[in-house]
């Protein structure tokens, strides 16, 4: 039932890319890490960096509150 295969561990985006700063204005990727329900996923399932979960956290809220991402799905 289980399997024996070693977890393959998830590298940042952020670093894997080398993206300096994330911007609040860049929709097209912030929507990939947040869910249907407009939640922030967590660092574990994308595989970000702490340093750079919280600069995306930031990012998604200020996105936010400029109205260019929806707080809720519709």
């Amino acid at each position: 039932m289980y399997n024996n295969q070693p977890k393959k561990e998830k590298k940042c985006f952020f670093c894997a890319n080398q993206v300096g700063d994330i911007d609040y204005k860049d929709t097209r990727l912030l929507r990939g890490f947040i869910n249907f329900h407009m939640k922030i996923l967590p660092s574990k399932r994308t595989g970000t960096c702490s340093w750079h979960q919280r600069k995306l956290s930031s990012a998604v809220k200020r996105s936010r509150v400029m109205a260019l991402l929806s707080s809720t799905h519709q």
